[in-house]
C-alpha cells in the first residue's frame, strides 16, 4: 500500500485563514487555491479526494455565485470528490442548495478548526471505502469476483474470497446467516463463479408445504396420486449440470431428509410412482438461518445429511457485523431505485448517513432496501433524510450535547477503521487521515484497543 498522504484542496481567499487551514491538518497533503481558476487547474492536477470550498470567493468575495460556480465545475469534473462547502452567506439558503447540487456537508463560518477536521476526517473515510467498492464492482463486471456484491468490510470479503476459492470445486456448499443477509445472492455468485453450465435453480423449503415439497424436489410420474395429469421433473432434475439452491434446509422434514441423503450418496433421483433410478449430475448448495448445530444434536435433522451437505461451511455477517457497509449498500439502493422509478437523481442529506451508520439493522440488507426504497418515494425534492429513512432519533433520545455528537463520530469512524485494517495503526491512521500520535490519543481518549 502506498504511503502517500490523502490529498486535501482548501478553496479558499483569505490568505491567513488558507494558512491556519493548512498547519492544522498534517495527515494530509495540503493544496491550496484561491479563485475559481486555480481551484479547476488543481483539481485537474491533483484530483484531491476531498475539498473544503468558501463559496466568498473573487470576484463575488461578499457573494456566492463564484463558490457555486467553482462547486458545479468540480462535481462536473470529478462526481466522486467530497466537497465541504463553508459559507456565512446566508447560511440556512446556502446550505440548502449546496447539498441539492451535490455537496458532502456544509459548514457556517467561522471556522471550528476542531469540528471541521472531524467531516474532512470522515469524508475520506467514506470515498476510501466507496472507492474500493467501485474496484471491487471492476473485478466483478470483469468476472474475477462475484457478481452484484456490493461491500467494502472485510468480513464480506472474506466470505466472497472462500466462495470464489471453492467454487471450482465439486463440494457441496452449506451457507449460514441471518435472514436478509443475501445467502441466495451469494449462491448465485457461487454458481456463476463455477465450470457448470447448467442452469441454477432455488427452492425455498419453508415456503411449500411438507405435502408437496417432496414432489417439487423428486418429480412425479403421471397418475402417481390425484391431480398427477402429467409427468413432471422435479427441482433436482431441472438443475442437471448446473446448481440446486436449497434455502432454509433446516424445514425439510425428517422422512424427506432420508431421500434426500440417498440422493447425495447415488446421484439418482426416483419420481414419485416411479420405479426407474434417475442419474442427475447437480451441484447442492443450501442454506438456512437456523442454528443447525443445535437441530442436530436435538435430532430433528439427521447427523449424516447434515455431513453431506456441510463439506463446506460459509458463515455470512450481519449487516451489522460489516461496517460501512451500510452507507454503501444504502446509496446503491437510493440510486437503483430512483433510476428505476424515474425519480431523478436521489442523496442522502447527512443526517440520513449518520441515521444508517448508527442503525443495528435487525433485517439485514431485506430491511435496508425496504427503507430506501420507501424513502426515495417519500422524500421531498433530491435529499433523502433521516426523516424519510423513519431512522430519526425520538425527541430526548439523542447526544445530550455537540461534544458528545462528536465523540460518538469520532469512536465510530475509528472502530471502523480499525476493523477494515485488522487493527494496523498506520493503516488506520492513513484511512482516517489523521497522523499516528493523533490517533493514538483518541484511542486512549475512547479506551479503544487495536
Amino acid at each position: 500500500m502506498s504511503d502517500a498522504k490523502p490529498k486535501l484542496l482548501i478553496v479558499e481567499d483569505d490568505a491567513g485563514l488558507q494558512r491556519q487551514l493548512r498547519w492544522a491538518y498534517e495527515g494530509y497533503e495540503i493544496l491550496t487555491a484561491g479563485d475559481r481558476e486555480g481551484a479547476i487547474a488543481m483539481l485537474r492536477a491533483e484530483e484531491p479526494a476531498v475539498v473544503t470550498l468558501d463559496l466568498g470567493l473573487p470576484p463575488d468575495p461578499d457573494g456566492t455565485s463564484e463558490g457555486f460556480a467553482v462547486l458545479e465545475t468540480i462535481l462536473a469534473l470529478k462526481p466522486d470528490t467530497r466537497v465541504i462547502v463553508a459559507s456565512g452567506h446566508g447560511e440556512r439558503e446556502s446550505m440548502l442548495r449546496a447539498i441539492s447540487m451535490g455537496a458532502w456537508d456544509f459548514y457556517q463560518k467561522p471556522i471550528d478548526i476542531d469540528a471541521l477536521g472531524l467531516i474532512v476526517a470522515r469524508a475520506f473515510h467514506v470515498h476510501a471505502l466507496e472507492t474500493e467498492n467501485r474496484r471491487l464492482a471492476a473485478r466483478a463486471d470483469s468476472g474475477t469476483a462475484l457478481g452484484g456484491i456490493v461491500t467494502g468490510s472485510p468480513e464480506m470479503l472474506k466470505v466472497t474470497r472462500t466462495i470464489e476459492r471453492v467454487a471450482p470445486a465439486d463440494v457441496s456448499v452449506m451457507l449460514l446467516g441471518a435472514s436478509g443477509t443475501g445467502k441466495e445472492l451469494l449462491a448465485r455468485g457461487l454458481h456463476d463463479a463455477s465450470r457448470r453450465k447448467g442452469e441454477f435453480v432455488a427452492i425455498n423449503c419453508a415456503a411449500i408445504p411438507e405435502t408437496l415439497l417432496e414432489s417439487e424436489l423428486f418429480g412425479h410420474e403421471k397418475g402417481a396420486f390425484t391431480g398427477a395429469v402429467k409427468t413432471t421433473e422435479g427441482k433436482i432434475e431441472q438443475a442437471q449440470g448446473g446448481t440446486l439452491f436449497l434455502d432454509e434446509i433446516g424445514d425439510v422434514p425428517l422422512p424427506l431428509q432420508v431421500k434426500l441423503l440417498r440422493f447425495l450418496q447415488e446421484r439418482v433421483v426416483e419420481r414419485i410412482g416411479g420405479r426407474k433410478p434417475i442419474a442427475v449430475d447437480t451441484r447442492v448448495v443450501c442454506a438456512t438461518h437456523q442454528d443447525i448445530d443445535a437441530m442436530v444434536a436435538a435430532g430433528t435433522f439427521r447427523e449424516d445429511l447434515y455431513y453431506r451437505l456441510a463439506e463446506i461451511v460459509v458463515r455470512i455477517p450481519s449487516l451489522a457485523e460489516r461496517p460501512g457497509d451500510a452507507g454503501l449498500l444504502a446509496r446503491h439502493l437510493l440510486h437503483k431505485h430512483a433510476t428505476a422509478m424515474k425519480l431523478g437523481n436521489k442523496s442522502f442529506a447527512p443526517d440520513a448517513l449518520e441515521a444508517i451508520d448508527a442503525w443495528h439493522w435487525p433485517g439485514n440488507v431485506r430491511e435496508l432496501e425496504n427503507r430506501v426504497k420507501r424513502a426515495a418515494i417519500m422524500a421531498d425534492g433530491k435529499m433523502v433524510t433521516a426523516a424519510d429513512l423513519d431512522l430519526a432519533l425520538a425527541e430526548g433520545a439523542g447526544p445530550i450535547n455537540l461534544k458528545a455528537v462528536r465523540e460518538a463520530a469520532d469512536r465510530r469512524a475509528i472502530v471502523q477503521a480499525l476493523s477494515r485494517t485488522d487493527g494496523n495503526i498506520s493503516g488506520t491512521a492513513r484511512l482516517l487521515g489523521i497522523s499516528r500520535p493523533t490517533l493514538y490519543d483518541l484511542m486512549k481518549a475512547y479506551d479503544l484497543q487495536p
